[in-house]
């Protein structure tokens, strides 16, 4: 009876076993499942936040190229002011010339005009007297008219000379006029080219804060992607982790040997036995012997998924190719993620695994070097983009070569 209860005991174990092993497979898909729909949800986030950057960038660039506008019309602002301060300084010296040649003018209109009235007023007190005078001195008639006519003359000449002073006055007068007009028009620039100063100098400074908070908002978006991408970049290794957990699961799954079921005679001859239940029969201690140490040996080696070469077993993989220039993302600077040279035959790429894992793949040894797939992926490096397409894509059992 009591072997009988061990027998089937030993059966219920390995069963449950056998139901436990799909069952973890299932736990790990489903942790799998999760990891990656809030890397999803955060690549989302990222992408968004990216997008964000990209239009405040954009919003920025207009800002600098409007604020550089602003800067020119400033500068050009600036030069105006100086050719009309310029200008200005050039007529007040031009107005200070004229009041001097203006006050010289009067003065001589004035000299000319006290002295036409001086001789004015002596022919007219004098007339008689001086017509009289002049033709007892004559010599002869003609001389008389001679001298009669100088006199006519010399009062013309006064009337010219004053004519041509008063000319000279108001010439002057309206050249001043004409300049100190002129320089209200200059004063009137000059204020308006200040206010536009002033204008220009306040969009300025609105426009230099907008900047500033859009660089502000730009920094606060890089911290957040950022986090988003250290957030991403753990979830990948925790992503590629539990990959490996469930590849080490299915290779381990596949390496076990089978359950064979015990043979009928050997559990029912303790229920046939006439023997006392005290005297244990020779047959009942035979399965209870402890297996021999190379027996051991060879289910540890199974359990672990290696084969007799020493070679882990890790599961089968997708098998895909590429090569190092942009078309698929290769590096800029031709190097791989662990900064050595690409080799064609050699060069691998996989995450969640060390640098320098030997992989053998079809009967070819290749070492990781590189990144850019997840783990259970792996991506062989080729020299051409015609060869990696060539290439395509498989599925192969791949061990890790110790």
């Amino acid at each position: 009876m009591r072997k009988k209860t061990s027998t089937g005991l030993i059966l219920g174990l390995l069963s449950a076993s056998l139901i436990i092993t799909p069952c973890y497979a299932a736990t790990t898909q489903s942790k799998i499942s999760a990891e990656q729909g809030k890397q999803k949800e955060n690549e989302k986030q990222l992408n968004d936040a990216q997008g964000r950057i990209k239009s405040l960038e954009s919003k920025k660039n207009n800002l600098e190229e409007y604020l550089t506008e602003l800067n020119n019309q400033l500068s050009e602002l600036g030069e105006n002011l100086q050719d009309i301060q310029s200008q200005s300084d050039a007529r007040q010296e031009e107005l200070a010339e004229l009041e001097t040649q203006l006050g010289e003018a009067q003065k001589k209109e004035e000299e000319q005009y006290s002295k036409m009235k001086l001789r004015i007023q002596y022919m007219y007190e004098n007339s008689n007297s001086s017509y009289i005078t002049l033709f007892l001195e004559a010599k002869d008639l003609s001389e008389f008219l001679s001298q009669a006519e100088n006199m006519s003359q010399m009062t013309k000449y006064d009337r010219k000379m004053l004519e041509e002073y008063k000319k000279t006055t108001a010439e002057i007068k309206e050249k001043e006029e004409s300049i100190k007009k002129e320089q209200e028009k200059l004063k009137k620039l000059h204020k308006e080219s200040l206010e536009k100063q002033d204008e220009i100098s306040s969009v300025m400074k609105s426009t230099r804060s907008q900047m500033e908070e859009y660089e502000t908002q730009i920094s606060a978006e890089k911290d957040t992607t950022k986090a988003l991408l250290n957030k991403i970049n753990v979830q990948s290794d925790k992503i590629n982790a539990l990959i490996k957990q469930e590849k080490d699961e299915e290779a381990a799954q596949s390496q076990k040997p089978s359950v064979q079921t015990p043979k009928p005679d050997n559990t029912a001859k303790p229920e046939n036995t006439t023997k006392p239940e005290n005297k244990p029969a020779p047959e009942e201690s035979k399965p209870e012997t402890p297996q021999k140490p190379e027996d051991n040996n060879n289910n540890s080696q199974e359990s672990e998924g290696q084969n007799t070469s020493g070679e882990k077993y890790l599961g089968k993989f997708k098998i895909t190719a590429y090569c190092n220039g942009s078309c698929c993302s290769g590096h800029s600077s031709g190097l791989t993620a662990s900064g050595t040279v690409p080799v064609q035959g050699r060069t691998v790429a996989m995450n969640g695994i060390p640098f320098g894992t030997k992989l053998k793949i079809n009967g070819s040894v290749y070492t990781v070097e590189d990144r850019g797939v997840p783990y259970g992926h792996v991506d062989i490096y080729f020299e051409s983009h015609e060869d990696a397409m060539e290439f395509g894509r498989m599925y192969a059992d791949v061990y890790q070569v110790n």
